[in-house]
């Protein structure tokens, strides 16, 4: 996965997601009688440009794809003309300008469901919560997880995979001292589990909380056996072919293909030896890995797929799928569940007990998009349901600059009968655009430590 395709397709989401969320402000604004003057995808100098419709609004995509706008006729921007000032947005009621700031938020969390309603009737492919491997002495070991283990319920809530487990594990970590879990054993008798999770709550983020607690999933072991090959890639000219298994590389022996892909990627450009076993015959070829540059430097690259012994794997897997009206249904609720979790995990790190490092630049953005798009459609529309709610939630929240700043200033004005004095409102503005930049500076740091780390 190389850094061109991480970035081409974190565009894609980030386009995706801009222009589902201003489309919500411009439906609403046109319907209500508002008149638009620009429908921006991104800021900056205009890169394309359209004028259409009776308004001539124009529809731009701008240099800059990190957010986007929607203008309207305003007064307290320039002079408007007699007969279109009912048009104005600054004229309009309350309610109206409620509806039309709300909506770009409101957007963005449709389309998460529409989202997961495509996965879920698509169909889920995941690894089944059996436990591999409990660290001795960490939280899970002391609280009983052994090898074998598939648990079927994290608090009240029932899990079919290890992402399911996860999200039910920082879900309710959020507010208990511990977390009760339902297991099968190796020996399948139903068992209660309990995680005292006291000690790792500032330590929680959504990639690492299993290894934080001890537990590494039960993944199946692959072993090291080719099962195609790259036409004029370093296996292919080597003398690879398929059905070769791997005995040793560079002079290490190979377990697994795990340890083959390791040794490839750490010997870019290099001449290494490798022992391959042929219809019970061991044969020694001398293969040099292509270098290949992606986010974490440059790896070997041979161009060997594995061979994946189906019936093994296929009994770690399970597949959750749906009816469309079922699929309705589950997209509706896990859009809230997991609307709720971001809000919560926000006020944890506000409170203190969850690390601020959880919070995410457009490095990790962009890492994360290429990843899924390459692991297959069903996780790249996930990565697209989880940023766009992220993107309602972020936008609904009381900050000026932001959606959820226009609203809390709307409603004090239905409360106290007329709208913030405009000095209040510039003082707002000032505050919210430090805060903005504060949490970029946050984001932008983690994304660098991690990438030095």
């Amino acid at each position: 996965m190389g850094i061109l395709s991480s970035l081409f397709f974190f565009i894609v989401a980030i386009a995706l997601l801009i222009a589902i969320h201003e489309y919500g402000h411009f439906w609403v604004a046109r319907k209500l009688g508002v008149k638009v003057l620009r429908y921006s995808i991104g800021f900056g100098k205009p890169l394309w440009m359209m004028r259409r419709g009776p308004d001539q609004t124009e529809y731009v995509v701008a240099a800059v794809p990190l957010g986007g706008y929607v203008r309207m006729l305003d007064e307290r921007e320039g002079e408007v003309a007699e007969h279109e000032r009912h048009r104005a947005f600054n004229r309009q009621s309350v309610g109206k300008r409620f509806a039309i700031v709300s909506a770009g938020p409101l957007s963005n969390f449709l389309l998460a469901i529409v989202l997961y309603w495509l996965v879920f009737v698509i169909g889920v492919t995941a690894l089944k919560p059996i436990v591999g491997e409990v660290v001795p002495g960490s939280v899970a070991s002391r609280g009983g997880f052994a090898t074998g283990d598939v648990i079927t319920e994290v608090g009240d809530e029932r899990t079919d995979n290890w992402q399911g487990v996860v999200l039910a594990l920082l879900d309710n970590a959020l507010d208990e001292n511990s977390v009760q879990i339902t297991v099968h054993d190796a020996a399948g008798v139903e068992k209660r589990r309990s995680l005292d999770v006291r000690s790792v709550e500032k330590e929680l983020k959504q990639g690492n909380i299993l290894e934080i607690l001890g537990i590494t999933p039960m993944r199946p072991v692959v072993r090291a056996v080719i099962g195609g090959l790259e036409a004029g890639g370093a296996a292919e000219q080597a003398g690879m072919k398929v059905g070769d298994r791997v005995v040793s590389c560079a002079g290490r022996p190979v377990a697994d293909w795990e340890a083959w892909v390791n040794c490839v990627r750490d010997h870019a450009g290099q001449n290494i030896a490798v022992e391959v076993e042929r219809d019970g015959a061991r044969l020694m070829l001398n293969v040099q890995p292509r270098p290949v540059k992606t986010e974490e430097g440059e790896h070997g690259h041979v161009g060997a797929a594995v061979s994946l012994p189906k019936g093994e794997v296929s009994e770690l897997l399970s597949v959750t799928r749906y009816s469309p009206l079922e699929a309705l249904a589950k997209a509706g609720g896990k859009t809230w569940d997991m609307s709720v979790l971001t809000l919560r995990m926000l006020w944890g790190m506000v409170d203190g007990r969850i690390s601020v490092s959880n919070i995410s630049g457009p490095i990790s953005i962009a890492k994360y998009a290429g990843y899924s798009a390459h692991v297959g459609v069903t996780a790249f529309l996930t990565f697209l349901a989880v940023v766009s709610l992220s993107l309602g939630v972020l936008n609904l929240l009381p900050i000026p600059v932001l959606d959820g700043g226009h609203l809390f200033y709307y409603l004090i004005e239905i409360v106290k009968g007329s709208p913030l004095s405009d000095a209040a409102q510039a003082l707002g503005q000032r505050i919210g655009i430090a805060a903005l930049l504060m949490l970029m500076a946050l984001a932008v740091y983690n994304d660098l430590a991690q990438l030095v780390g």
